[in-house]
């Protein structure tokens, strides 16, 4: 079995794959927090869920070292293209190379979910999944 880091996409680019291609899965590796209380990508409109796997845990950072497993767990197979989203690429950059490593095909989604911050130092304005406009829910 062998995967690949394909490396980065755009948020648009990441969203019409995910609309069109069936057997794409998006994997949110932020924290339970960051779902929480900053909000999650919403795939309702094209009848998916969004695939919820910490990287690393609150409040520590520690990496989840079970990250590959839960992936597994979660119904995610090698033969399905993986996107991988965090807060701002970081994150899902190294979670997208290790699911690589273990026969995935995986994305990253660059600027991630928040994107990087403005000169203000406030995330979601300037680029990102919720700048992009893209369908997102509040828990």
């Amino acid at each position: 079995m062998v995967g690949r880091f394909v490396g980065d996409v755009s948020c648009s680019d990441a969203w019409r794959t995910l609309a069109e291609t069936e057997a794409a899965v998006l994997i949110d590796v932020r924290t339970r927090a960051e779902w929480s209380y900053v909000g999650l990508p919403d795939l309702s409109s094209v009848g998916r869920p969004v695939v919820l796997v910490e990287w690393q845990h609150f409040p520590g950072g520690e990496r989840n070292a079970a990250f590959v497993d839960e992936v597994r767990a979660k119904g995610v197979a090698p033969d399905q293209p993986v996107y991988l989203l965090c807060r701002s690429g970081v994150r899902s950059t190294a979670a997208a190379e290790v699911l690589a490593a273990e026969g995935y095909t995986a994305y990253n989604i660059a600027d991630g979910f928040e994107g990087h911050p403005d000169a203000a130092g406030h995330r979601g304005a300037r680029n990102g999944w919720k700048a992009a406009g893209l369908p997102w829910r509040q828990t």
